[in-house]
């Protein structure tokens, strides 16, 4: 693995804009850059391919180990959440797609950071466009890279199943990066034959008998790129909570979306390979450690600590919000850049890799997203 400083394509942010990703217009959410790439050798992308393959295993375990053993309150899940998680996890609803985020320098393993399993985004750029940038940049070699075709299989699959027909998709539209993952979902669903509306998640409405749309059109499946711990301060929630549509992601995923996931990964498969130490007790991790918010995101509000190690943090709208802590890893650097490995599961199965960097050693959501290649 190391990382290459390159020249970007002198029509790069065209050739962006003509896929539907204007950074020009949306100065604030500038992920993409290509005057680096990150090269990885075929054996290291078969190393976080298999540590992904295990983990989807042991991500499965631990979150029936949670629903049956009744620890929701120890991943900060709502009460109001645990009936509904329940029923969605004994009724097998499917889940579409999750990110796992590693420490990685292509010596030692994969180490789990976390797992993005309610609302990961950054799908399009490792999905489309760092597809694209290698056709261009390095026409005829490879990429770990088949997130496309996994989704427009799995929406295809759960058409033919009869499991969906029409979705509407839905994010809150003032958020640029929101727009442009759920944007991209609806198009795959419509590749595949599905019927699929985009709509601000506010024209979401209860006719007083079923969930409908602004048009008034019937919502019988939403994907929903709002965290379920956030729907339960909704109006319409406790409809929700007892209806017939299918949500996307279904609510069992806010099990394994909890940063307190770690912690019991840790206590089921103790010493593993891929995972760090992580507790919900700081004064069990010997060491340096960050604390992590157990529903936060993006980076926000960890609170790095530890004897032998500068105190650092970072702000967020999770302060106060109970923690789990998990052993120090610092990431590694390559020209002062950090990056961090997000592998991409598909239905069950691992599908590829974004690479999200940063100056700093807590990943945030000013990260820039560079592109990869295999073998070059």
């Amino acid at each position: 693995m190391r990382r290459m400083t390159l020249e970007p394509r002198p029509d790069w942010l065209a050739r962006l804009s003509a896929l539907g990703m204007d950074l020009a217009a949306n100065p604030t959410s500038p992920y993409w850059r290509e005057d680096a790439a990150y090269s990885f050798s075929e054996r290291e992308v078969e190393t976080l391919h298999e540590a992904a393959d295990e983990l989807l295993d042991m991500i499965t375990a631990a979150t029936t180990h949670v629903i049956e053993t009744d620890r929701f309150a120890e991943l900060g899940i709502p009460p109001t959440l645990r009936d509904v998680v329940t029923r969605s996890w004994r009724a097998k609803e499917p889940s579409l797609y999750g990110r796992f985020d590693f420490r990685f320098d292509g010596e030692g393993p994969p180490k789990l950071l976390e797992y993005n399993a309610d609302t990961p985004t950054a799908l399009f750029e490792a999905a489309v466009v760092q597809w694209h940038w290698l056709a261009e940049r390095f026409a005829g070699a490879d990429q770990y890279n088949s997130i496309h075709e996994g989704l427009i299989e799995t929406w295809n699959d759960w058409r033919r199943r009869g499991l969906v027909s029409r979705v509407h998709f839905a994010c809150m539209p003032e958020d640029d990066d929101d727009l442009l993952t759920t944007a991209y979902l609806q198009d795959t669903a419509v590749q595949a034959g599905l019927d699929g509306l985009l709509i601000p998640i506010p024209d979401i409405g209860w006719d007083g008998r079923r969930f409908v749309d602004a048009a008034t059109a019937r919502i019988d499946a939403l994907f929903k790129l709002y965290p379920w711990d956030w729907l339960t301060d909704d109006d319409f929630f406790p409809h929700l909570a007892q209806s017939n549509v299918r949500v996307l992601e279904p609510a069992w995923r806010i099990v394994p979306a909890s940063k307190g996931i770690l912690a019991i990964l840790w206590e089921l498969f103790p010493d593993h390979p891929n995972l760090l130490p992580a507790s919900f007790d700081p004064a069990a991790i010997e060491g340096p450690h960050i604390l992590k918010p157990l529903l936060g995101r993006e980076g926000a509000n960890m609170i790095v600590a530890g004897a032998g190690v500068a105190h650092a943090s970072t702000d967020g709208p999770y302060a106060g919000m109970s923690t789990v802590a998990q052993a120090l890893a610092p990431l590694p650097a390559f020209d002062g850049w950090h990056p961090v490995i997000g592998l991409w599961t598909i239905g069950d199965t691992p599908r590829g890799l974004g690479i999200r960097e940063d100056r700093h050693l807590v990943t945030g959501r000013g990260a820039r997203f560079v592109p990869h290649v295999i073998g070059v």
